[in-house]
């Protein structure tokens, strides 16, 4: 599944699941734009792309707003051409109890997992329309399928990540670009860490183990290539079992 040739951006490559995709994107031969907020952490997922013998950038912006997108893009451009595969990965999540919501917080959360997707899609698809080919791949979550308890308002804003990946999907069908989406389950990277003891999570899975970031990547990866060419508008959940459609 070579993808020699292709420019893709990933955003919030800076750490986890995100410099995992962008990784494994570079190991098949794409010049890779690392988007992220975090500086540090872009140029260690480019440092580790360039020494594994690829071609990437770091591009520090928020993948949420709409200049910060717009100088994200034509940078990538300049640096390393127009753009055919895009991930959206970028995302936050926090553990709130309902009724402890804030209007703010769950503004937040949909800002950011939602309104970023469309930002960056609104992007970058004029360069795969010209080209007449390109891939994109948004990152939602296994808890938009099954539900989650005090993660309503992240549930929410991936659900939404699902339902605009199928709309675009069909908009865009006739046009030599793909749209589908990767829901991960329970993935051990630095930011759940952050919020849950993995290994108690890990137990409740049907696998019994915590899925790990290139289990999406190889997913991501083989959406991205000219294989996958006849897949659009789909879910590929990669969850270890936890949630079976």
């Amino acid at each position: 599944m070579t993808l020699d040739g292709r420019t893709a951006v990933v955003t919030g490559g800076g750490r986890g699941i995100g410099r995992s995709i962008a990784t494994a994107l570079a190991a098949r031969g794409a010049a890779v734009a690392v988007w992220d907020l975090n500086a540090a952490g872009a140029e260690e997922t480019i440092a580790a792309i360039h020494e594994a013998g690829g071609k990437a950038v770091a591009i520090v912006g928020d993948a949420a707003d709409a200049t910060a997108v717009a100088e994200s893009a034509a940078r990538t451009r300049a640096e390393l051409g127009p753009v055919t595969i895009l991930v959206n990965n970028a995302g936050t999540t926090k553990y709130v109890p309902f009724t402890e919501m804030t209007e703010e917080l769950w503004d937040r959360m949909i800002h950011i997992n939602l309104k970023g997707p469309f930002l960056v899609s609104r992007a970058i698809i004029p360069d795969m329309l010209d080209a007449g080919w390109g891939r994109i791949i948004n990152i939602s979550s296994s808890s938009a399928q099954s539900g989650a308890p005090s993660l309503t308002h992240y549930a929410a804003s991936k659900g939404g990540v699902i339902g605009f990946t199928k709309a675009l999907a069909i908009e865009y069908a006739a046009s030599g670009i793909t749209v589908n989406n990767v829901p991960p389950g329970f993935i051990d990277t630095p930011l759940t860490r952050e919020s849950i003891d993995p290994d108690v999570v890990a137990a409740s899975m049907p696998m019994k183990r915590a899925g790990q970031p290139q289990d999406i990547a190889h997913a991501v990866a083989y959406l991205a290539s000219e294989e996958a060419g006849y897949v659009t508008g789909q879910t590929l959940s990669v969850n270890g079992g936890r949630y079976l459609v």
